[in-house]
């Protein structure tokens, strides 16, 4: 399969998965879920340990395989296992994600990255690794701000000379702050919409 092909099949994967996602919140809508906490209580009360190990998978494999809009799997972390336990879930997989991206780069290269981004996307930020010092502190400011592309940034750093344990502190301690930020913005925002449609 062709680098285009693949993004071409990501691409739809994409469409397909956010049309499930659509109708699972209208069932879960339906089922009370949103506005009741007995009702999330009740619903989450067999899945207390399968829950969350497939939720950190599902969050692992959105971030190796973008399929999954990642701000929707910030958000259901938090709803359904709450604020803490949420973040704690998000940070785990996305951090091992995270770390995997980084290691398929290194170890398959530039071709491998072309088939999860456009050649494009990729060079616009490959002038920032002319200098591995800058692009350190680049890669660093980039993960810590809530707005960057991250996954690309990620699989960009693979193809650099950072050393894995600057990847991996990076990673570990700028990443929390994001996912905060991204948890925080999209709760209150859904908080808002729910009690819209409430009215």
């Amino acid at each position: 399969m062709s680098p285009e092909q693949s993004r071409k099949l990501i691409n739809r994967l994409t469409i397909v998965s956010t049309i499930i996602i659509i109708l699972l919140c209208i069932y879960w809508y339906n089922l009370g879920i949103f506005s009741s906490q007995a009702a999330m209580e009740a619903y989450l009360a067999d899945k207390q340990i399968m829950g969350p190990v497939i939720f950190i998978l599902i969050q692992i494999v959105q971030v190796v395989i973008p399929i999954i809009p990642g701000g929707v799997s910030l958000l259901a972390g938090v709803v359904f296992f709450g604020a803490v336990p949420g973040f704690i879930y998000n940070y785990i997989g996305i951090v091992v994600g995270s770390l995997i991206n980084f290691f398929l780069a290194r170890y398959y290269g530039k071709s491998f990255i072309l088939h999860i981004v456009s050649e494009e996307s990729l060079e616009k930020y490959t002038k920032w690794t002319k200098n591995q010092k800058k692009f350190n502190w680049f890669f660093a400011i980039c993960i810590l701000a809530p707005v960057a592309p991250d996954d690309l940034l990620c699989l960009l750093a693979g193809l650099t000379e950072m050393k894995p344990w600057t990847y991996f502190w990076i990673i570990v301690l700028c990443k929390p702050w994001t996912i905060a930020a991204y948890s925080l913005g999209l709760v209150y925002g859904a908080k808002w919409l729910i009690r819209l449609m409430g009215k």
